[in-house]
């Protein structure tokens, strides 16, 4: 079970997240360095986290993605986000664009390469099951969308105050 996927609809994951660090960058400088610390509500992450959230996500997907491709049978170790988010008060929103970014490049680099063999080549997730690679490279796509609405919905405030 992939729980992003909803997500992504009938849309290419690749073209969803060739195309999320440029948003990023367009809706971090929409929202300002002021703005991007504020959460939206308690107990939300601040537009800052969310985008240090996606830096993270970025180093774990890159490596899942090569142990799928490295390894038969590879086990995937899932991450508990709330407990790495507890760091986030050491990144400013240049470094966080600047992980994420290039992280992302390496991977759609890796991802343009790959055949159609590799991407039904399967892991194990504790949580969901046997995926293949492909469902990881879903799991991006939606986990981007996911997470671009949130600071959509945060850039939208910052605009309207």
């Amino acid at each position: 079970m992939n729980p992003y996927a909803s997500f992504l609809g009938d849309r290419d994951p690749l073209e969803v997240i060739a195309g999320t660090a440029k948003q990023l960058f367009t809706l971090m400088e929409t929202i300002g360095a002021q703005r991007a610390e504020q959460p939206p509500a308690p107990g939300k992450w601040s537009a800052r986290e969310i985008l240090c959230h996606f830096a993270d996500c970025e180093t774990v997907f890159a490596f899942r993605l090569r142990q799928t491709l490295a390894r038969d049978h590879h086990v995937i170790d899932p991450f508990d986000q709330e407990v790495w988010a507890r760091n986030y008060a050491a990144y400013t929103v240049p470094e966080a664009l600047a992980m994420f970014s290039v992280a992302r490049e390496w991977n759609l680099a890796l991802l343009r390469s790959v055949g159609l063999e590799a991407m039904e080549k399967q892991v194990t997730h504790p949580e969901r099951g046997t995926m293949t690679f492909r469902m990881i490279v879903e799991t991006m796509g939606g986990h981007d969308i996911n997470h671009l609405r949130q600071i959509e919905a945060i850039a939208g405030k910052s605009q309207a105050a």
